[in-house]
Parts: C-alpha cells; sequence; structure tokens
C-alpha cells in the first residue's frame, strides 16, 4: 500500500513528504517533477505569493542514481520567502505580533477552538494551501510510474465565477490548449470572458472560484472494487479531491445532472468486438461503475469555492476583546481554478498509483510490468 505524510507551514523553512511502498526501479525525472510544481503556481488571478516563491524538489533519500530502491522517499521544496519570516515562524520561545481576528471560511476560528490556541497563526500556517506543493511533487512520482504503463492525466478548467467553457475536440487537443492557456481553459473566447471576470473581482477586492475536471486516459479496467467501501475507486478519488483546499464538491461523469434524467438516458450500453473486447460508446459513468475503473476514461470534476482571504475583509471578531472588526488579511489569490486542476491531478494519479500497485503487486518495476501484461493479455481472451 502507498501512503504518504507531508511536513512544513506556509511561511516555515520548507515542506516534505515521505512516501512509503513505492516500488524500485523506476527512472526519477526531477526536471519533470519541477515543471509540475510550475504548473501549479501559474494561472491569470494568483497572488504575490507566486512571484516570491519559485518552487523546486529537492530528494532526501529514497532515490540512488537516478532510480527509486523501495526504501522510503523523502522530497523537500524549500520555502524562499523563510527569511522574511523567521522571526514569526521561530522554534525557539520569543514574543511575536499575535493573529487573532480569525478569517470567515478559513480554518481559523475553528481551529483555535479545537486545539486551545492563543494565536491564529498556529492554523493559518499549516491549513494554508501552501501544503499542497509538496502533494503535487508526490502526485509528480506517480505519474511518472502511470506513464510507464501509458496512463496519462490531466486538467483543464471548465468554468470561473458565471463563465462556462465550451470543449470540444479529441482529448490531446484539449489538453493541448488547456496547457497553452494562462487559465488552463480549452476555449479561448470563454478564457477572455474569464480573465475579464477575473478583473473585475479583483478591481473590487473579492475572488472567484470555478470548476476543474481532471481526465485519466489508459486507466485498465478492474482498478478498485466493490468488496468494502473503503475500496472503492470513485470514494478513493472523491476524498482525495475533496481534501484540496477550497474544492467544495466532487462528480464523475454525469455527475448531479444524473439525478433529473432517466435512466436509459444515464446507462453507458455494452458492445463488444473481437479486437477491442468489450467497449461503450458513451462514458456518462465517468470510467469507473461499481467503485471499479471500466476502462474508459476516468472524468472527475471539482467544485472550487472562491478564495476567502480578500482584499476588502468581511467583518469577523477579535477572539480576545470580542469586539467587530474587519477579517484578518494574509496575501492571496484572486481565482485558484486552475492551480486547483494540477493538485488534482496530483491527487488523482496517487490514488490511481495506489489501485494499480495493489493490484499488480508493489516491489519492483519489472514484477509490475509482467503481471500488467499478463492482465491485459487475460482481458483481451474474455
Amino acid at each position: 500500500m502507498l501512503r504518504f505524510l507531508t511536513a512544513g507551514e506556509s511561511h516555515g523553512k520548507c515542506l516534505i513528504a515521505i512516501i512509503e511502498g513505492f516500488p524500485a526501479g523506476l527512472k526519477v525525472d526531477i526536471p519533470f517533477i519541477n515543471q509540475e510544481l510550475k504548473r501549479r503556481q501559474a494561472g491569470y488571478g494568483r497572488g504575490e505569493r507566486m512571484k516570491i516563491e519559485s518552487d523546486e524538489v529537492e530528494i532526501l533519500s529514497g532515490v540512488r542514481l537516478g532510480r527509486t530502491t523501495s526504501a522510503p522517499i523523502t522530497l523537500k521544496i524549500t520555502n524562499r520567502d523563510f527569511p522574511n519570516w523567521e522571526d514569526i515562524m521561530s522554534i525557539e520561545e520569543r514574543t511575536v505580533q499575535r493573529v487573532l481576528v480569525p478569517r470567515p471560511g478559513h480554518a481559523d476560528l475553528t481551529g483555535y477552538l479545537k486545539y486551545d490556541l492563543d494565536d491564529l497563526r498556529d492554523v493559518i500556517e499549516r491549513a494554508s494551501a501552501r501544503e499542497t506543493a509538496i502533494r503535487v511533487a508526490v502526485g509528480a512520482l506517480a505519474k511518472l510510474l502511470l506513464k510507464e504503463f501509458n496512463i496519462d492525466i490531466f486538467s483543464f478548467t471548465v468554468s470561473i465565477g458565471k463563465v462556462n467553457s465550451l470543449v470540444e475536440g479529441d482529448w490531446e487537443e484539449i489538453k493541448r490548449k488547456a496547457e497553452a492557456s494562462v487559465l488552463r481553459c480549452p476555449d479561448g473566447e470563454a478564457e477572455r470572458k474569464m480573465i475579464e471576470e477575473i478583473e473585475v473581482a479583483k478591481s473590487k477586492g473579492d475572488s472567484l472560484g470555478g470548476i476543474f475536471q481532471v481526465v485519466a486516459l489508459g486507466v485498465p479496467a478492474g482498478l478498485g472494487s466493490y468488496v468494502h467501501w473503503d475500496r472503492r475507486l470513485d470514494a478513493l478519488l472523491a476524498l482525495a479531491i475533496m481534501s484540496i483546499p477550497a474544492v467544495k464538491g466532487v462528480e464523475f461523469g454525469l455527475g448531479f445532472a444524473s439525478s433529473s434524467l432517466h435512466g436509459s438516458e444515464v446507462q453507458d450500453e455494452i458492445l463488444y468486438d473481437k479486437r477491442e473486447g468489450y467497449f461503450r460508446l458513451t462514458n456518462r459513468a465517468g470510467g469507473i461503475e461499481g467503485g471499479m475503473s471500466n476502462g474508459e476514461p476516468i472524468i472527475i470534476r471539482g467544485a472550487v469555492k472562491p478564495i476567502p482571504t480578500l482584499s476588502k475583509p468581511l467583518h469577523s471578531i477579535h477572539i480576545e476583546t470580542k469586539e467587530s472588526v474587519p477579517a484578518h488579511k494574509e496575501r492571496a489569490d484572486v481565482c485558484v481554478v486552475p492551480s486547483a486542476g494540477v493538485i488534482a491531478e496530483a491527487m488523482t494519479a496517487w490514488v490511481l498509483a495506489d489501485a494499480f500497485l495493489e493490484k499488480f503487486g508493489s516491489d519492483c518495476l519489472e514484477d509490475i510490468r509482467i503481471a500488467y501484461e499478463s492482465y491485459i493479455q487475460r482481458l483481451k481472451r474474455m
């Protein structure tokens, strides 16, 4: 079983991840990991922090001579902004200015109540979406593993605010257009309107949310299981996507729209061809049936709420005086939907890699490849 833990604060020295259960023999492409980190930082509507940080991964263990060894892998991303926060984030005891006004929509108030803290900074630093940078590095390793078996994962922006995109063409064309877009939107006309929406929100000191879509191509049928609730692939993916800060909803395939349709409009009819085997002409299920991948592209959408830190803060309460005051303000973005899509790619890759290794073994790449190819051949005979 794959698992990872992260550590570090938004303005601390660094972010760390320790990965356990990764197979031996995978060639590690560090430039690819750094490119994934760069993709997370890009996007129209990002804040000043992205101009300070230029994330790069450092591998501290588990990789030797360019390949994984099966030992725990340790990843590190240095926070370049730390020197400006060294006093505030000091490990040693000292007097610093405390944050005493929680921000609506953040973890600030509930974290303060739960952990009996006297400074909201303790919540802010760990609950920050900055933590997702190291998750993208972890997901990049999972992507490298899945690429060995021709599984490709990408994302694009479906909507921002009230502007919806019209996505047309094959998957490769959609991916190419998304990667060339500052909003990861393959619809150029919609992108123009989205940028206008972001500028209006920014001028008002406000923020915008939207919807991203993740697509996983080449996933074989049979990952996940129906036998227990915690082995269902869609449940595991939903958990992973919902763990991303600001994501408030997840759907697969038709998702919520299927609730208003007839069964005949929702299910994907099954066909058979001697060369292709079993296949479907539609993919309304989003590539998952009964908690298992069915061989079709996996389609996931995530709804991202507007970022709660606003340049014109909402009303809040001072936790000591109980006076009504404007909420605390941190540096923040206007819109993070494109970046949330990249983070969702990473989390999707991680869940699929874990399910893949559960099915085909996890000791070394060569054994996994033999098991995978044997399975694919068996499916062709059925």
